[in-house]
């Protein structure tokens, strides 16, 4: 049932940010690009995805289980430090040269555009990267 539940939820994400045009590297751009032709229709995309959130973050915050039964996992950390502002910088700086973000590349990449494969493969060497860097650091 968790596989079955996680399978629709990841088809709802990206049927959502491919509807929302958020798969569109020229959309996202022209969303970015504040001084020219900037096109505010992703901030409305993001609005109303906070607000859809809201209710049912509000709602898992005041409960121990899941409603399949498993432990809630919500973050609890709240300041930032220089790792999460670090990871902010390189997300937003990849944002805007690629014009895609992870969950779109990954939605994308069975339409046949191969910069959705050299994002994706470049993203996945970053999280081997990352973790390696990781265990390096915890040793």
């Amino acid at each position: 049932m968790l596989k079955l539940t996680a399978f629709l939820a990841g088809l709802l994400f990206g049927t959502g940010l491919l509807l929302a045009g958020m798969t569109n590297p020229t959309k996202v751009l022209a969303f970015l690009d504040l001084t020219g032709t900037w096109d505010p229709s992703l901030a409305l995309v993001m609005i109303g995805a906070i607000g859809v959130a809201f209710g049912p973050l509000t709602w898992a915050r005041r409960q121990s289980r899941s409603l399949l039964g498993s432990p809630m996992q919500l973050p609890v950390k709240r300041e930032l430090d220089r790792r999460l502002i670090g990871g902010s910088l390189v997300f937003g700086i990849g944002w805007g040269i690629a014009g895609i973000c992870p969950g779109p590349a990954v939605t994308t990449l069975l339409t046949g555009h191969w910069q959705a494969w050299v994002f994706t493969l470049a993203m996945l060497a970053g999280m081997v990267l990352f973790n390696a860097l990781e265990r390096r650091r915890n040793r």
